[in-house]
């Protein structure tokens, strides 16, 4: 004999309403799918490197505005103030900052103004104006502001704080793509490629992929070979200076 449970009207609309709560929240991850890549995860640097253009692309299955920030290396900086003191230029003020990405590029496929989303923005830090580089020890805050916007000026001067948003182009109604550059000053070490999709004012998902820039041949040999064995390159480097010397003082001497 099977025995089948009575349960009572409020309990199965609890159920009912359980399970139609669990299927709006799947729709809704499925909804807010996100997947992006890049068309090369590794930048080398050679001699005759002049700067090089690198595709990221994705798709998402949600409606929305997409993002993406290219951020890296962190390092600490220090900006220094030159002042004319009894007709000669001297540092007259200096403040650190700490963990300054050495390279910043943002796209999108509207301006950031007309997302309505200056919160999420400010706490993802997306934006030139939203990173925070924070000052080690700075006098005041009007000297804090003023050596952050200096550091910020000489990053764009090096064009390494693009000033212009790249475009974020849509092919159809979920694949996207954008191009991003990468100058021939571009700083060696570990990079991200961080995509958001941003609706009704909020991050619903995000994707970070990882890309690094190294220097590559014989130039990435030598720059090993200094970092990990300073006093042999140092050794070396006299030596054959004197040699280059000798030979230069050779062949002049028969001339």
């Amino acid at each position: 004999m099977i025995l089948i449970p009575r349960y009572s009207a409020r309990a199965i609309a609890s159920i009912m309403g359980m399970v139609f709560t669990v299927n709006v929240a799947v729709a809704q991850d499925v909804a807010e799918t996100l997947v992006a890549d890049l068309s090369s995860h590794l930048i080398a640097i050679t001699p005759d490197f002049t700067g090089v253009d690198l595709l990221l692309f994705g798709t998402t299955d949600g409606t929305g505005d997409v993002v993406v920030v290219i951020r890296g290396p962190h390092s600490d900086v220090v900006m220094r103030r030159k002042e004319r003191v009894a007709g000669v230029w001297v540092h007259t003020d200096a403040v650190e900052f700490a963990g300054v990405p050495g390279y910043y590029a943002l796209a999108a496929n509207r301006p950031l103004e007309q997302m309505n989303a200056e919160a999420e923005l400010a706490f993802a830090q997306i934006g030139v104006p939203n990173l925070r580089l924070d000052a080690v020890d700075a006098p005041t805050e009007t000297s804090h502001a003023a050596f952050r916007d200096a550091l910020v000026k000489n990053m764009q001067r090096k064009q390494l704080y693009p000033v212009d948003i790249q475009p974020v182009t849509f092919v159809g109604e979920r694949l996207f793509r954008t191009s991003i550059r990468f100058p021939a000053n571009v700083p060696t070490g570990p990079y991200s490629a961080e995509v958001y999709l941003i609706k009704d004012g909020q991050v619903v998902t995000s994707e970070i992929t990882p890309l690094a820039v190294r220097k590559s041949g014989f130039g990435a040999a030598v720059f090993l070979h200094a970092h990990r064995h300073p006093a042999s390159y140092g050794a070396v480097a006299v030596v054959f200076a004197l040699a280059a010397g000798w030979f230069a003082s050779v062949l002049f001497r028969k001339v």
